[in-house]
C-alpha cells in the first residue's frame, strides 16, 4: 500500500490533474479498501484524509460522489465493524450447538429459540439466522421447534420476495430442510403460501434459483400429509412456469434434472392426469395452435427428456402403449418434422433408461429415418437408436456394428449412434451397463479399420469413440493408440492423435497416469510429413494446455519449435485450382497456422513460464500479423495478451509491430465488395485497433514512430471515432476486473 498513496496524493491533489483522473483515482482508492482488511490502511488514512476531503469540496459532482463513498470505506477502517462480526459468529455458533447439542438443551431451548426469531427478523442478522435455522433443520435429532417453527416459516417465505439473492437462495435451502424435517407441523395455508411465492421465481433467468425452487415443490409434493393440497396448488401456480422453462434454450444441468422430478412429483401427487401432463409437455415442444411457435433444438432435448421419465414414472402397460404410440407417430408423421423429431428423441430417452427389446423392429423404424430429408431428424434417429442400444447392450450393440459394416451411406450417423452407447457407459447412472470384454474387442476392430476413411467426418467421430473408449479401458487402449501412430497410414496417425485430445478432459481421470508417460509419441507427430497430422497434434497440444498442462509442460522447450514452424506460410502448401474463365488460389496450410497461433494462445495462458516471447515475437508473430484475416484475429487477441504479461519484450520490437498493423487498419474494400466482406474486414480492423490500444497503454516513451503512428494514423482521420470507442470498451473492461476483485 505504501508504493499506492502517493501516487493516489499526486491524483487527487495535482492541479494538473484532470477531473476524469481523480474520479478513477477514487474509484481505484475505494474498490482497493473494500477489498482489504482495515488493519492494511491503518498506517495511510491521515495521508489520504485531506486530499480526499479536498475532492469532497470539488465543483464536479461526480468528483465529490466518488469522495463521499471513499470517506465511508474511510470510517469502516478507522473503526472496523467488529460488532456486526461478532454477532454473526455468535448466531452461527449458536445454531450449531443446538444441532449438535439440543436434545440436552430442552429448558434452554425456549429462550434460545425465540432469540434467533428476533435474529431472523432483523434486516442485518437475518441471512445468517437463515443458515443457522438449517443447520438446526439438518440436525438428525430433530430438534423441537414448534414454539417458532409456523413464525420461521413465515419470515422465511416473505424473504423469497426480497431483492437480496443470496437471501432468496438461502431461505429457499432453509425452507427445504424445514419441510423435510417438520413437514407434519406445518400447515396447509403455509404451503399454499410459499407455492405462490416460488411460482415467481421459475425462469431461465436464474437457473440456479430455479432448480432450488423447484426442489422445494417437489418435497412439497412428496409429504404424505399435505402432497394432493401441495399438488393441487402447485398444478396451478407452478406448472405454467415450468411448461414455459421447458421450452427455454438455456436450460441444462441441475435445473433440467430437478425438472424432470418435478413433473414425476406432480403425477405421483395424483393432482394431474398423466395423459394431460404429456400432453402438455410434448405441446411444448411441437408449438401449439394458440400462436406458440416451435421450440429451440435444446428445447426439443429438454421435452423429451421430462417425458421419459414421466412414462417410467407410470405402470409398465401405460409406458409400453406411449412407446408404441412414438413408434408409430416415427413412422406416419411424414413432413411433420417437429413431431417426428421430438418422438425420435423421446424413444431415445426412454430407451437409455428401460429396455425396450419387446417393441418389434423398433430399430428398423428408427434406421428408416435415417434416409429422412431434415439434417434435424437423421441426428435424432442417430441419437434416438444409441441411446436405444444402452437399455440392451447385447441385442442392439450388435445391430449398430452389423450395419456399420454393411450400410456405407450411414456409416457417419452410425458411429454418432455408436459414440452415443460409449459415452453412456462412463457418464449415465439409468441402467447402466458396462460393455463385455467382446464388446470392446468389437468395437475396437471395427472403429481402427475406419481410422483409414477418406471422409474427414467419419475420421472425427471414429477418434471421438476412440477417445471416450480409452477412458473406460486405458491400460488397454491407450497402447493400442500409442502403437499406430506409427502407422504407414496419414489418416490412421491423424485419427489416433485426435482420439487422444478427447481423453484430456478438464477432472483428473484415471486415464492420465497412462497418458502422461507416452503423450510425446503422440504431440511429436506434430512434425510429421502430412499436413493433417501436423493439425492434429496442434489441435491435441492445445486441448493438453487448456485442460492438464501438466501433461506437457516438460515437453514445451521440444515441442514450442515445432509450433512455431507452423504457424509459416509454406509455398508447398499452396495451389491454384483452375475453374475456366477464372483461377482460384487455396491455400491448404491456413488451418494449420490458425490453429497453431491459437494453440501458442492457450499457452500463454497456462504456461507462459515455458515461452521466450522474444523469439516468438520476431519473426513468428510478425508474420502471423500480415497473414490471412484467419490468422491476424488469433494474433491480435496474443499481442494483446503479451503487452499485459510480458510488456518489456512487446516494447523492445515496437518498432517493428507499426508496419503490420497500419497495413490492416487502413485496408480498403473494393468498391464492388459484398456485405460479409465489408463485415468481415470492420472485425479485422476493430481487432486490430484493440491490439494497437493495448500498445498504448505500455507505450510510455515509446519511440517516435509508434508515437506518430498513434497521431497520425490511429487518433486522427476516419480511424479516430473506432478507435475511441475500442479504448472505451477496454476502459470499461478494466473497471469491470477492478469490481470483480472488489
Amino acid at each position: 500500500m505504501s508504493s499506492l498513496v502517493p501516487g493516489i496524493e499526486r491524483a487527487l491533489s495535482d492541479k494538473s490533474s484532470t477531473s476524469n483522473l481523480k474520479i478513477e483515482a477514487l474509484v481505484f482508492t475505494r474498490l482497493v479498501m473494500a477489498s482489504n482488511p482495515p488493519v492494511v490502511f491503518h498506517p495511510h488514512i491521515q495521508a489520504l484524509t485531506n486530499p480526499v476531503l479536498a475532492a469532497v469540496n470539488e465543483r464536479y459532482y461526480k468528483v465529490t460522489s466518488e469522495a463521499l463513498r471513499v470517506c465511508g470505506e474511510l470510517v469502516k477502517a478507522i473503526r472496523p465493524e467488529l460488532v456486526q462480526e461478532v454477532k454473526e459468529c455468535a448466531i452461527t455458533c449458536m445454531g450449531l450447538i443446538i444441532s449438535l447439542l439440543g436434545d440436552q438443551l430442552k429448558r434452554e431451548l425456549g429462550v434460545c429459540l425465540p432469540l434467533l426469531l428476533d435474529r431472523l427478523r432483523n434486516e442485518i442478522t437475518r441471512l445468517t439466522t437463515v443458515k443457522a435455522f438449517a443447520t438446526i433443520a439438518e440436525s438428525p435429532l430433530k430438534i423441537d421447534l414448534s414454539c417458532i417453527l409456523g413464525q420461521a416459516v413465515l419470515e422465511l417465505t416473505t424473504f423469497l420476495r426480497k431483492a437480496n439473492r443470496a437471501l432468496r437462495l438461502a431461505s429457499l435451502g432453509t425452507l427445504n430442510a424445514l419441510l423435510i424435517a417438520y413437514g407434519d407441523k406445518i400447515g396447509s395455508s403455509s404451503y399454499e403460501s410459499i407455492i405462490i411465492e416460488l411460482s415467481s421465481l421459475i425462469s431461465d433467468a436464474d437457473l440456479h434459483m430455479t432448480a432450488l425452487a423447484l426442489e422445494l415443490c417437489c418435497t412439497m409434493m412428496k409429504d404424505k400429509r399435505h402432497h394432493s393440497y401441495a399438488g393441487v396448488v402447485v398444478k396451478e401456480r407452478v406448472l405454467p412456469q415450468a411448461l414455459v422453462l421447458v421450452k427455454s434454450p438455456l436450460l441444462q444441468g441441475q435445473a433440467l434434472q430437478t425438472l424432470q422430478g418435478f413433473f414425476t412429483a406432480l403425477v405421483q401427487s395424483a393432482s394431474t392426469s398423466f395423459d394431460i401432463l404429456l400432453d402438455a409437455l410434448l405441446s411444448t415442444a411441437r408449438g401449439s395452435s394458440s400462436g406458440g411457435g416451435p421450440a429451440s433444438k435444446q428445447a426439443f432435448h429438454s421435452v423429451a427428456q421430462c417425458a421419459a421419465v414421466l412414462c417410467l414414472a407410470a405402470p409398465d402397460a401405460k409406458c409400453s402403449s406411449i412407446v408404441s404410440m412414438l413408434i408409430n407417430s416415427v413412422e406416419n408423421s411424414l413432413g411433420q418434422d417437429a413431431t417426428q423429431l421430438l418422438s425420435l428423441l423421446c424413444l431415445g430417452e426412454i430407451g437409455r433408461r428401460k429396455d425396450l427389446h419387446s417393441h418389434i423392429n423398433l430399430e428398423g423404424v428408427i434406421i428408416r429415418s435415417f434416409q429422412s430429408p431434415s439434417e434435424e431428424i437423421k441426428s435424432a434417429a442417430s441419437y434416438a437408436l444409441g441411446n436405444i442400444a444402452v437399455g440392451n447392450l447385447s441385442k442392439y450393440l450388435t445391430f449398430i456394428l452389423s450395419q456399420i459394416d454393411n450400410q456405407s451411406k450411414l456409416q457417419y450417423l452410425l458411429l454418432h449412434s455408436l459414440k452415443e452407447v460409449i459415452a453412456r457407459q462412463s457418464t449415465d447412472d439409468a441402467g447402466k451397463v458396462d460393455f463385455k470384454g467382446t464388446d470392446v474387442q468389437k468395437i475396437l476392430a471395427l472403429l481402427f479399420t475406419h481410422c483409414q476413411s477418406e471422409e474427414e467426418g467419419i475420421r472425427n467421430v471414429v477418434a471421438e469413440c476412440l477417445g471416450k473408449l480409452a477412458i473406460l479401458e486405458p491400460g488397454k487402449l491407450v497402447p493400442a493408440l500409442k502403437e499406430r501412430t506409427l502407422s504407414s497410414s496419414a489418416f490412421t496417425r491423424a485419427t489416433v492423435v485426435i482420439a487422444i485430445k478427447y481423453t484430456i478432459v478438464d477432472r483428473p481421470q484415471p486415464i492420465d497416469m497412462h497418458i502422461k508417460p507416452c503423450i510425446d509419441s503422440f504431440l511429436m507427430l506434430i512434425r510429421d510429413e502430412d499436413r493433417h497430422v501436423r493439425r492434429a497434434a496442434v489441435s491435441a497440444l492445445s486441448t493438453a494446455a487448456h485442460n492438464k498442462a501438466v501433461l506437457v509442460k516438460d515437453l514445451l522447450p521440444a515441442l514450442l519449435p515445432l509450433l512455431y514452424d507452423q504457424t509459416v506460410i509454406k509455398k508447398e502448401l499452396i495451389r491454384t485450382v483452375d475453374l475456366g474463365p477464372f483461377k482460384h488460389t487455396v491455400d491448404d496450410g491456413l488451418e494449420l497456422r490458425k490453429g497453431a497461433f491459437e494453440c501458442v494462445d492457450t499457452l500463454l495462458d497456462n504456461c507462459l513460464d515455458q515461452i521466450d516471447p522474444s523469439s516468438f515475437i520476431d519473426p513468428y508473430l510478425l508474420s502471423g500479423l500480415s497473414d490471412h484475416y484467419d490468422v491476424k484475429m488469433p494474433c491480435h487477441l496474443i499481442l494483446s495478451k503479451l503487452a499485459e504479461k510480458c510488456p518489456s519484450a512487446v516494447l523492445a520490437v515496437v518498432d517493428t509491430l507499426v508496419e503490420p498493423l497500419e497495413r490492416t487498419v487502413t485496408t480498403k474494400m473494393k468498391p464492388d465488395a459484398v456485405k460479409q466482406e465489408v463485415d468481415r474486414n470492420e472485425d479485422m480492423i476493430r481487432s486490430a485497433l484493440r491490439a494497437i490500444e493495448s500498445l498504448n497503454r505500455i507505450s510510455g516513451d515509446a519511440s517516435s514512430r509508434f508515437k506518430a503512428f498513434m497521431n497520425n494514423v490511429v487518433k486522427s482521420g476516419p480511424l479516430a471515432e473506432r478507435y475511441n470507442a475500442v479504448r472505451h470498451e477496454s476502459d470499461a473492461v478494466v473497471t469491470g476486473d477492478i469490481m470483480d476483485m472488489s
